[in-house]
């Protein structure tokens, strides 16, 4: 993208294009916006309590798990010892394995300002906040239970909450906060708290894995190759959750026609899925078209009249949109125009993270209508609530202040760069694989998420070069969207795989050694 580059906010998870999806999402961009041009001084209440460490028995179909948890922080300082960023974590560690031979997981979501409840809590930790189903209440009651798909069988898992999210916080002035709110700066300060981690735990003979979503799916191949290179520390894999690999691909004009190419088999998705199960399989035609017939067509541009026609005709046809619509917008569905227009027949809106969830459209009758996202706005309210009451109750972590599930002020205050293209980490996976050929990647996606298309992923992922004899990057397509780990089947599936990308590269390491 060779123009001066602006992202989109990417709301939570993938914090800049959601922010602008819904009621009340002006006023949050707005919010942003006068963040960026006055950073202010985050409120300093007092200092977060000592590490609280708890022991913990949990039954699980089929098996009983007891292990340690530890929930804290750690101040990071500068080489004269001021203190920088406090940054806060819970760790789940299994009594009864051997630290030596035993994986440690660090995860992390995304945003920017994302804290790591998400993963923490909906997908791999050792208790769950139920959220499958059709819908999401704002007012669900936030009781958690037992993790039947936990991690926690086959590695200890570490949640880390960046500055700026959870009970985290910059403690050294705006210079250091303008560090921290960085690509470089953040990726920086989570190498320098993973070594401290391993050192402090004496866990560096441990093997040791990655898992980061949506933006924190970004952070992995730069984290990896920042420890590598500068921290002797190396993962032995990488799990990213519907990831962004290059937001050229997301975040581009509205004249790429790639972005329209990466959202139409997820369209697709959306269409099957009302009507029974989704796989590769089932939209085989559809991305076979994306990338052929679909991407030559919107090359030639909307004055090819023929183009158009043909375009029209098939997105209709994959997307169940109504013909006329497709027409008139010439074959190129943006995700905004989805949401509103994929149950126009029923005056609901669809969330951007999951096509499958829906809402009663507030401004049925309007041209325009904002608002709020049926799973990201939803699940604030009962997310946020849970993970306060189970770190102050479950594991007696009592922190003073504000508890931050999504900071849009880190998002608005971030910096991407100062050069003129878009952020990417292909050029950092590449180098980890090859200078680690041991290393495993998996990457997961959620059939019905427009917000990272999988197929944006698969096709980035073709352009890998082989990097050694076999393949060792993978990607898993469930269903669901964005957090398609909310449902049981998905997370059960991702897990297994998960469990096998652990497996494979433990063997990988043990060959090492022989």
């Amino acid at each position: 993208m060779l123009r001066a580059f602006r992202l989109p906010l990417y709301a939570a998870l993938c914090l800049s294009i959601a922010m602008s999806l819904g009621a009340g999402a002006q006023e949050r961009q707005e919010a942003g916006q006068q963040e960026q041009r006055r950073p202010r001084q985050e409120a300093q209440t007092q200092a977060l309590p000592p590490e609280s460490v708890t022991r913990q028995t949990l039954q699980l179909p089929g098996r009983t798990l007891q292990f340690t948890a530890t929930a804290g922080h750690f101040t990071l300082t500068n080489p004269e010892g001021a203190p920088q960023a406090e940054i806060g974590f819970v760790a789940y560690t299994r009594d009864d394995a051997d630290r030596a031979s035993r994986p440690v997981t660090f995860a992390v979501n995304g945003g920017p300002g994302a804290s790591s409840a998400y993963l923490h809590l909906l997908a791999i930790g050792p208790w769950l906040l139920p959220l499958d189903g059709s819908t999401i209440s704002p007012s669900a009651p936030p009781a958690l239970v037992p993790n039947a798909e936990t991690w926690l069988d086959f590695t200890d898992l570490v949640f880390i909450d960046p500055p700026g999210t959870g009970y985290s916080r910059v403690v050294g002035g705006d210079q250091v906060r303008e560090q921290f709110y960085s690509v470089q700066g953040d990726i920086n300060g989570l190498a320098a708290f993973v070594m401290r981690w391993l050192k402090e735990k004496n866990r560096l003979d441990s093997p040791k894995f990655f898992a980061g979503e949506s933006y924190g799916g970004f952070r992995g191949p730069l984290l990896a190759q920042k420890l590598q290179n500068d921290q002797g520390v190396g993962f032995s894999g990488l799990v990213l959750v519907s990831p962004v690999f290059d937001f050229g691909w997301l975040g581009g004009s509205t004249g790429a026609p790639w972005i329209n190419a990466t959202l139409l088999p997820s369209l697709a998705a959306a269409q099957q899925s009302r009507k029974g199960p989704v796989s590769r399989e089932s939209l085989q035609a559809a991305e076979n078209y994306a990338s052929g017939e679909y991407l030559v067509d919107l090359m030639k541009g909307p004055q090819d009249k023929a183009a158009v026609d043909r375009v029209s005709t098939r997105v209709a046809e994959f997307s169940g949109l109504d013909p006329e619509l497709t027409r008139r917008l010439a074959g190129r569905i943006d995700m905004r125009t989805a949401q509103r227009e994929l149950r126009r027949g029923t005056s609901e809106v669809v969330s951007a993270y999951d096509t499958n969830i829906a809402i009663a459209d507030p401004n049925p009758n309007s041209q325009m209508s904002r608002f709020d996202d049926p799973v990201l706005d939803a699940m604030t309210a009962p997310l946020s609530s849970a993970i306060i009451g189970h770190l102050s109750q479950t594991l007696n972590y009592k922190a003073e202040g504000r508890y931050n599930l999504l900071n849009t002020s880190v998002n608005g205050n971030w910096r991407w760069g100062n050069g003129r293209n878009s952020p990417e980490n292909l050029d950092e996976l590449r180098q980890a694989l090859s200078l680690d050929g041991k290393m495993r990647v998996l990457v997961a996606h959620g059939f019905t998420d427009l917000v990272t298309p999988y197929f944006a992923s698969k096709l980035l992922l073709d352009q890998l070069p082989a990097l050694g004899p076999e393949n060792r990057v993978a990607l898993s397509v469930y269903e669901g969207g964005h957090m398609f780990y909310s449902r049981q089947a998905s997370r059960q599936a991702f897990r297994n795989d998960a469990q096998r990308l652990f497996e494979e590269a433990l063997r990988a390491r043990a060959a090492n050694r022989d």
